[in-house]
């Protein structure tokens, strides 16, 4: 492979980085650099980021928030609720409202 095929891509929040590329040796190597440079753990293939769950496949990435819904959900203290089916009625269509608008809104 030629190095005009290899792609490198970098994520980085705050602390936190995410490293992917088609090239096992350059990253190999980008993360021997980095060692050099900072302090670093490598914690090897992407699970969580940001309270996401990452699951790969070989049809790609699958992101799932649940973690950070119920982190949502038990701050607010709302944990022990039953759960709702349907928030809204469903297919529910608005009327135009036929008041006059506001003067200053």
């Amino acid at each position: 492979m030629n190095n005009a095929n290899i792609h490198l891509s970098v994520l980085v929040y705050v602390d936190d980085l995410i490293v992917t590329r088609n090239d096992s040796a350059t990253i190999q190597r980008f993360k021997a650099y980095l060692s050099v440079c900072f302090y670093m753990k490598d914690l090897g293939v992407l699970k969580h980021f940001l309270d996401v769950e990452i699951a790969q496949s070989p049809n790609g990435f699958y992101l799932c928030e649940i973690k950070y819904a119920l982190d949502i959900i038990s701050e607010v203290g709302l944990l022990g609720t039953k759960p709702a089916l349907v928030l809204m009625e469903q297919n529910h269509c608005l009327a135009l409202s036929t008041s006059t608008l506001l003067v200053d809104p």
